[in-house]
């Protein structure tokens, strides 16, 4: 069977030939109700059932997460409790064996890598990856290339509608700079920035394109205090400014129990907890899992009143993350 073809029209600009191209996918199963960016409930980001599995090691099973427009949503856990994969399996990177990935309005049994800026969604990752040899401001402006509609011969040739979006780019890009405090380093290379700026960076490219859904592996990782307190107020106002909808996976549990509104806990890939900060500091099996204590002393720990108010440990000191 020869494949399906479809035309490509010529733009006023004259830089798309009319040439046969592939017919566009199906697309994904729309979520009944909502726009194209939250579902009839109001959530942006909704995954049900969702399971992950590498040979017989079960990366994480049965994950059920939802996440409104505004929320800052932490998802936490020991090391190997399943969270950066549950990260790489909304986005794409892994192709779960069950359940659903709801991204506003459209469903998905594997999320569309491709898509994501289409979707309204960008990413951090846990190790840096950023282009070294390149300028700060390079690197942010790499945030908007799946935005970019002048085609390779209206760039070259420098016509007008090529010279608007670049201007448009530009601008987006000098705006983020200068609200993550990176104007001053803007033409340096990113390579060369301290980490705690390689950091900013990243976060910049993922916001230029304006989100509606950020998720954030470890945004902190490594950071000295005053770096994650600075970096804690970019992510707030980055929320605040936006109203989108931003999951966040870290280590420092007083940083998550400052930061988030609600906060999912993993432990060996199963959900054990989803709350408030106050539910989720004070539930024994969470404790349990962060401290490794017995089913009767996690939940002593639970009280404030006994042993001095063990919770506390938990819910502020950021150590319990190396357990």
């Amino acid at each position: 069977m020869q494949p399906a073809l479809r035309l490509v029209r010529t733009g006023r600009d004259g830089n798309r030939p009319l040439l046969p191209g592939p017919a566009p996918r199906p697309a994904a199963v729309p979520a009944p109700g909502g726009s194209p960016h939250r579902d009839r409930a109001g959530r942006v980001l909704s995954v049900e059932g969702l399971s992950l599995a590498f040979g017989g090691t079960v990366a994480f099973a049965e994950i059920d997460l939802a996440v409104g427009a505004g929320e800052i949503h932490a998802v936490i856990g020991p090391n190997g409790a399943g969270k950066s994969s549950l990260i790489n399996a909304i986005t794409g990177l892994y192709a779960p064996q069950a359940g659903r990935v709801r991204i506003g309005a459209e469903s998905f049994a594997r999320v569309p890598a491709g898509r994501l800026a289409a979707l309204g969604v960008a990413r951090t990752f846990q190790n840096l990856a950023l282009f070294t040899g390149l300028s700060v401001r390079d690197n942010v402006l790499a945030g908007l290339a799946a935005a970019r509609r002048a085609g390779l011969g209206a760039q070259i040739l420098g016509l007008p509608s090529a010279r608007r979006e670049a201007r448009a780019h530009r601008a987006a890009a000098e705006a983020v700079i200068g609200r993550l405090g990176l104007a001053a380093v803007a033409d340096r290379p990113a390579g060369s920035l301290p980490y705690g700026l390689q950091k900013r960076v990243e976060l910049g490219r993922a916001l230029v394109a304006g989100p509606r859904l950020l998720l954030l592996d470890e945004p902190m990782a490594g950071m000295t205090a005053t770096e994650k307190a600075e970096m804690t107020g970019f992510i707030r106002a980055a929320r605040d400014r936006s109203g989108a909808a931003i999951v966040l996976i870290e280590h420092d549990i007083g940083v998550v129990m400052r930061l988030s509104d609600r906060v999912t806990v993993l432990d060996h890939g199963r959900r054990i907890a989803t709350g408030t900060p106050a539910e989720v500091r004070a539930d024994p099996a969470v404790i349990a899992a962060y401290l490794g204590l017995a089913d009767g002393e996690a939940d002593a720990a639970a009280d404030p009143a006994a042993d001095g108010g063990a919770d506390g440990d938990v819910a502020e000191d950021g150590d319990a993350a190396a357990a």
